[in-house]
């Protein structure tokens, strides 16, 4: 099998594996909303569940899909991952988003990091928010790797790993590294 091949399966397996793609099947460990209360009102829970088509639908143009930030805000606060399931899955991304907001009652931009955050590692994100349960400070995913620090860090680190395997697999395609 060639170099090439390699790859190609390596990226279908990791694509079709329940791992990668469990993070739409999210139901929220900290439910914010479990029932209607008395201080909680319907005009609170923005995106609406319909019955029908087993949908959630925004209600307000700042829930909508495009409102908070794009898939190169995924890549930018939480990696490749959800990056690759924003790309290859935007409804299913849309509707766990959605969810999410219905379910803890926060802002669109606020549910995508939440949503980035465990689409990347549902482990972490899970401990994090069992430690923001016990009192621990919140962290905010929303804003998670967007300072401009982090930003030049990221791509620096980005460019010598693009140029590393670039580099790698053009050799291995001249030959380079081939046995006589």
């Amino acid at each position: 099998m060639s170099f090439t091949n390699i790859c190609i399966l390596i990226a279908i397996m990791m694509i079709s594996s329940p791992r990668f793609t469990s993070g739409f099947t999210f139901t929220p460990q900290n439910r914010a909303m479990k029932s209607w209360g008395a201080n909680v009102s319907p005009v609170f829970m923005a995106p609406r569940f319909d019955k029908a088509s087993q949908k959630w639908f925004p209600s307000k143009p700042e829930e909508e899909s495009g409102a908070a930030y794009g898939p190169i805000g995924s890549l930018i606060r939480a990696g490749p991952k959800p990056f690759i399931q924003r790309i290859l899955f935007p409804e299913q991304y849309d509707q766990a988003v959605l969810k999410y907001m219905a379910q803890d009652g926060c802002s669109r931009k606020e549910a995508q990091g939440n949503m980035d955050a465990y689409i990347e590692n549902p482990n972490d994100w899970t401990y994090q928010k069992l430690q923001e349960k016990q009192g621990k400070p919140k962290y905010d995913y929303a804003n998670a790797n967007t300072s401009p620090k982090q930003l030049v860090l990221s791509g620096s680190w980005a460019t010598v790993v693009f140029w590393f395997f670039y580099t790698f697999i053009s050799d291995c395609l001249a030959g380079k590294y081939a046995r006589p």
